[in-house]
């Protein structure tokens, strides 16, 4: 009989234990505050489009560049940025574009002119470059052979 009111007691402290667990449980469930989703922010505003980057001062160096976008509900529609042009880039193709060249090519002796190409590397801020380009410059002196004589010095007198 006594070993009876043991296993009730024991049954009593664990079905206890086991309310108490859940009750612990139930409240620590209902402090978490649940976070709502995210809403996606819907918005009609369009992409930014920039214009080219204009230098403070000379052709080369920091400058700013003017963004603008449309939309009707748009808290802003046009912002400056600031930019910069590389001062060694070749600014006869935009100055915002950088290619790889390749050699110089041989003289051509009818145009007295050496060309070489180059392949757009990089373009800043979706600037449209070409793909290719190619460049002329001239020649140079040719030389003639020297001639394989004596070296004469003036006479030092």
């Amino acid at each position: 009989m006594q070993q009876q009111q043991l296993q009730r007691q024991m049954f009593k402290a664990a079905f206890l234990a086991l309310i108490f667990l859940l009750a612990v449980v139930s409240t620590t469930e209902a402090g978490k505050k649940e976070k709502p989703e995210k809403k996606a922010k819907k918005s009609d505003c369009g992409e930014w489009q920039w214009s080219v980057c204009v230098p403070t001062s000379g052709d080369c160096g920091l400058g700013t560049r003017e963004g603008t976008r449309t939309g009707a509900e748009c808290k802003q529609t046009t912002k400056t940025q600031k930019c910069k042009i590389p001062c060694n880039w070749k600014k006869q193709f935009g100055a915002e574009c950088k290619y790889q060249f390749q050699a110089w090519g041989e003289c051509d002796l009818n145009t007295a002119l050496k060309t070489r190409t180059g392949n757009l590397k990089r373009a800043l801020h979706n600037a449209d470059c070409q793909k290719t380009v190619t460049i002329s410059k001239p020649c140079g002196k040719l030389t003639k052979p020297k001639p394989q004589g004596k070296f004469h010095l003036p006479n030092a007198a």
